[in-house]
């Protein structure tokens, strides 16, 4: 899987004028055009859904993009109906990769999708939440249950799950997707106005968005890294975070360290 996809909260809940989804169509020929394949989704993010199948459609690009997206209700049959809804709201099917978003009735929906999962209706399942609070639970349902993948928040701020839940979906050889790697914002307002270190350049690290999300892609147990963009040139800088060299464990320290000291 290439290591660099998008997200979607906030970015492609948008209207129906070439205006509003002009840059989304750039975004996402960028993403293919520099071997990136994930989008993520929710039925959460408002019309993001099905912005991105319109989009995806109209590009014929559909089965070209790695889909992925939640269900985010509680009871079995509303559960189906949520899920179904997305399919045919993305035009994919099957859909390749279904995840229980932060964890809502996850008992119930993960029969369903283990169901449709041995139909050929998805391809891979997953689960996923947004705080720390949650992640002795993950740990707990993966303990117990077949997963492919688990989605988190995780940034060079924010590196909690470094001390249990990612080492432990290593060892699972669960798929790890990251979201939020920039702490909504934040890592950019830390760094206004700095230069980058010119040791950066020994990782191939040009920008100060590559500097965060290499630090991410250096952990061997995540999987991909969505941060979330509407801008073109946002998702060309972002997909280069993929090219050259990715940083060894005491690069990854320096790095944390020299954004620690600013």
């Amino acid at each position: 899987m290439p290591v660099v996809g998008i997200g979607t909260w906030q970015t492609f809940d948008v209207g129906k004028s070439e205006q509003e989804r002009g840059p989304l169509k750039k975004v996402l020929k960028i993403l293919l055009d520099r071997g990136g394949s994930v989008i993520d989704s929710s039925p959460m993010y408002g019309r993001s859904e099905g912005v991105v199948g319109d989009i995806a459609s109209e590009m014929n690009i559909v089965q070209s993009l790695f889909m992925a997206t939640k269900v985010w209700t509680t009871g079995h049959e509303q559960g189906i109906e949520q899920m179904e809804r997305s399919m045919n709201l993305m035009k994919k099917r099957p859909m390749d990769l279904m995840q229980i978003h932060n964890l809502v009735d996850w008992k119930t929906h993960l029969k369903t999708l283990r169901d449709w999962k041995e139909k050929g209706k998805i391809r891979y399942i997953g689960i996923t939440h947004y705080t720390d609070s949650a992640y002795n639970d993950m740990i707990g349902i993966l303990k117990n249950e077949p997963l492919d993948f688990i989605q988190i928040d995780y940034s060079i701020n924010n590196t909690n799950s470094d001390d249990k839940l990612l080492p432990f979906a290593k060892e699972k050889g669960v798929a790890v997707l990251i979201n939020r790697p920039y702490d909504g914002g934040s890592l950019f307002r830390m760094v206004r106005g700095k230069s980058l270190p010119a040791w950066a350049k020994e990782i191939d690290i040009n920008s100060w968005g590559q500097f965060f999300l290499k630090y991410i892609l250096g952990n061997e147990a995540v999987t991909c890294v969505i941060p979330g963009t509407d801008k073109p040139e946002h998702m060309l800088d972002n997909v280069g975070a993929g090219i050259g060299r990715l940083p060894t464990d005491p690069e990854r320290q320096k790095m944390k360290s020299w954004l620690q000291n600013l």
